[in-house]
Parts: C-alpha cells; structure tokens; sequence
C-alpha cells in the first residue's frame, strides 16, 4: 500500500495526533543533525588517530551509506509493520550506536562502526516522519508541515558544523556522539499519541537490499583506495541488483521507476548538487584549520551565519515554489551554490569573512534547491510511484554524500590539483583547495544545464494515473 494513497480517511482529526507534530519536528531535527555535526571535527578525528584525509572521511561516509539505505528500508518497513512500533527501534538503535561511540571514543574501527549504527537507526527517522504527514494529516496540513520540515531539516544541516565547533572545542569531540541523545525523550509521546496500526502482509527484499548496499559500499571503497577491485565487485553487484529487481515479486526498488527519463535525470540532479555541498562541507573545515589556523570554535563561528540563514530561507523556499514555481526556484539556488563557490574559491588566503559570506548564499541556494528539486521530481512522478520513488531520490541523494566526500578527500590526499589553475589564486599553498571548490563550481553549472535540458522553463504538468 502507497503510503500517499493511504490517506483516505487522515487521522489528523485526532487530537492525539495533531500533539504529535511538535515531535515530529523535534526527532527530524536531531536525525538530520547528526549528518553534519561532525565535519567540522575531522581535523581533531585525524590528528587523534593519525589519518589522512581520506581515512578520517569514513567517520562522515559511513553514516551516509547506511542512513542513505536505511530510510528506504523503513519506508517499505512502514507498510508492514506500524509506524508506533517502527519509531521507537529506530530511536532506541539511534541512541545504541550513540553511546557505544562515546564508549569506544579510543578506538577508530569502534567510532565507524558506532557511527554506522547511529546510520541504521536514524535513518527511521526521516523515512516515516514523511509516512506520518503523508498517513496521518490532511493534504491542507501536509502543505504546511513539509514547508517547516525543509526549513528544520535545512537548519540542521547548518548548524550541525556550528555545534559540532563548539562541543569539539570546549570539550572534546567524542562528545558529539551523545548529540542525538535528547531524542529519547520523544519515544514515550509517540507511543502515546501514534495509532496502532493494522498493517498489511508484505515481505521485504533481503536479497536486493543486500545487493543494492554492496553496490554502494564497493562504489565508495574504489573512491577511497582507487583499486580497480572494488569497482568490478559494484559492477558485478550491480547487474545482479537489476537482475533480482525485475525477477522478485517484491522487489527492493520498483524498475519501472527508471523508465521515467525525467526521474533518471532528476536523480543525477540530486546526486550532483547534494554531493557538491556535503563535499564543500568537508573541505572548508580542512580548509580554515590549515590556511588560516582557525581552531574548530572558529570555523564553527565562520559556519554559523549561514546556519541562521538556512532557517529563514528553508521557509522562503517553500513560499516561492508555491508563488513562482519549482523550475524558477531550481535556476535561483543553483545560481547561488555557483556563485558561492566561485567567491569561496576566489577568497582563499584573504579576509576569512570572505568565505563566511559565501557559505551564507549557499545554504540559501541550497535550501531553495533542496525544497525545489523535490517538488519538481514529485510532479513528474505517478501517484502509485511517489512513496518509493522519493524513498529512492533521498537515499541517492544522501549517498552522494558519501561518494563525493570519499572522492573529494582522495584528491586532497593525492594533492591532484595542487597547481596553478585558478587565475586569481597566487599563493600556492592555496592551489588544491582554490582548485578543488571552483571545479565544483563547474558541477553546480553543469548540474543547471542539465535540467535546463530535461525540465525546461515551464513547470511540468503532475502525471496522472491512467484510467
């Protein structure tokens, strides 16, 4: 059963359930939280265990495999099995890998490992707050509640980097694994408020779920070590994934989704641009600790204004999609995320508030991007198709977190572009990183062309079932 299609007869006319929206902000905040809180710290990770740039990002890449995977395993979970019951193993695994992390702070494959859990269980998180507003509200309702939930969820990716500064610098960096704990507190109101559900039979795909996170984990691993290994092994768990997901009864992501070119188009869009802006994420800490020997407090403070900016703006996205359309809102943020990175690239070795001001134009392009792109990809998608098909789009987003990042932090590593390239950059300790975030400027330019191309000007018509 399609978790949109399920609304009927919406439960939001409980009082029980509408109590439950201020904690739907509140878990949405702490999961999301955790994807960027602890970027700023890498530098102190590898200094602590003696890595390079491209060992340490495994603290970051990890996270991003699993809850990439996990939030659509909870959303085909969520047709099996009550949201009430799905929530709370979601929370508590949440909250497991959290304390194991600051248990084994001393031991590096003990803080991947923790951070994988802390993956696995927030990852329910995102995937049935969406079931929630799309089971249990009204479509009056889930207008509103989404334009907050891209606001908190923008917000969260900002300030991840400004409280992760802070509580690495004043305390110590394993302190960030207890972050996520305070979410505990909503798993008695959920068991209250939540109806109990009857859900239908179903079986998950264990086997095309396995196949797909093989593909996944052996994709990051040839971006991490470069052996040639490694990529045979995606390839091969590639065509065994689209070989079990066109034989199962049910299988793990529908393949009628990816005869939509729009869709395909649509999911190269996301993986570029999000995987464009987790990476910068990871590089400007690096980037503030070696060119201008800011301590994690400092950059946290250079991060924070555009923090503050992603919560104003998440909201402004989602009024001027309404207003102007989601294609004019797409063009707006990917003309600020290139902007932003070309003056970041450019600013390199000047006035530090150089960069703070460019890192606020791109969480607003990014926010506007984020709320846009979303909207734009829903239109284009049949109803039966929306709940696996964003289910889809949002783990290949997040998953291009990882890569890039991986990708990113083996080119510093290799110093690849440490060369004079950018004509405004003359101090050659400033090459690789001036180099590294213009070339991602070209990916932002190149990620517009494309939809120029496969979305045009005019907002699409939404698809309707056929008769």
């Amino acid at each position: 059963m399609n978790i949109v299609e399920s609304n009927t007869k919406p439960a939001a006319q409980s009082s029980d359930i509408k109590k439950s929206v201020l904690w739907i902000y509140y878990v949405i905040f702490f999961a999301v939280l955790n994807e960027s809180v602890f970027n700023v710290s890498t530098p102190n990770i590898a200094n602590q265990f003696g890595l390079d740039a491209s060992g340490v990002s495994w603290v970051v890449t990890i996270f991003f495999i699993v809850f990439g995977m996990g939030m659509v395993i909870f959303g085909k979970l969520s047709d099996m099995y009550s949201v009430k019951k799905l929530i709370t193993i979601g929370i508590v695994l949440y909250s497991l890998g959290s304390l194991l992390g600051f248990v084994l702070q001393s031991w590096y494959p003990g803080v991947v490992l923790s951070r994988a859990i802390q993956g696995a269980g927030g990852s329910a998180i995102p995937a049935l707050v969406f079931v929630m507003v799309a089971r249990f509200f009204t479509a009056e309702e889930r207008g509103k509640m989404f334009g907050i939930i891209t606001s908190t969820v923008s917000f969260a990716i900002g300030i991840g980097p400004v409280l992760g500064g802070y509580i690495a610098g004043s305390f110590h960096w394993a302190y960030l694994f207890l972050v996520p704990l305070p979410v505990l507190v909503a798993i008695p109101f959920f068991r209250k408020l939540l109806p109990q559900e009857q859900r239908g039979a179903g079986k998950l795909d264990i086997i095309g779920a396995v196949l797909l996170g093989i593909v996944i984990s052996m994709l990051v691993l040839f971006t991490t070590e470069a052996n040639w290994v490694y990529l045979l092994a995606a390839l091969l768990a590639l065509i065994l994934f689209i070989v079990r997901i066109r034989s199962a009864k049910d299988p793990f992501v529908e393949p009628a989704l990816f005869t939509n070119q729009l869709y395909r188009n649509g999911l190269i869009i996301g993986f570029l641009i999000f995987g464009t802006v987790m990476s910068v994420m990871f590089v400007i800490p690096l980037m503030l600790s070696k060119i201008y020997g800011l301590n994690t407090e400092n950059i946290g403070l250079i991060m924070f204004p555009g923090a503050i900016s992603a919560v104003i703006f998440g909201r402004v996205a989602g009024n001027l999609t309404v207003k102007r359309g989601s294609h004019f809102v797409v063009y707006l943020g990917l003309s600020l995320i290139a902007l932003s990175l070309l003056i970041q690239s450019s600013s390199i070795g000047l006035w530090v508030w150089y960069i703070g001001v460019a890192l606020i134009m791109m969480y607003i392009g990014f926010s506007f991007v984020q709320t846009a792109l979303t909207e734009s990809v829903t239109q284009i998608l049949p109803v039966h198709q929306i709940g696996v098909g964003m289910g889809f789009f949002n783990m290949t987003s997040t998953i291009s977190g990882a890569v890039v990042t991986a990708l990113v932090a083996k080119a510093m590593e290799q110093e690849l572009f440490a060369f004079p390239l950018h004509p405004l950059i003359a101090d050659s300790s400033s090459y690789l990183y001036g180099n590294l975030i213009l070339i991602l400027s070209l990916v932002v330019v190149a990620s517009a062309i494309l939809y120029l191309l496969s979305f045009g000007k005019k907002a699409p018509q939404p698809v309707h079932e056929p008769a």
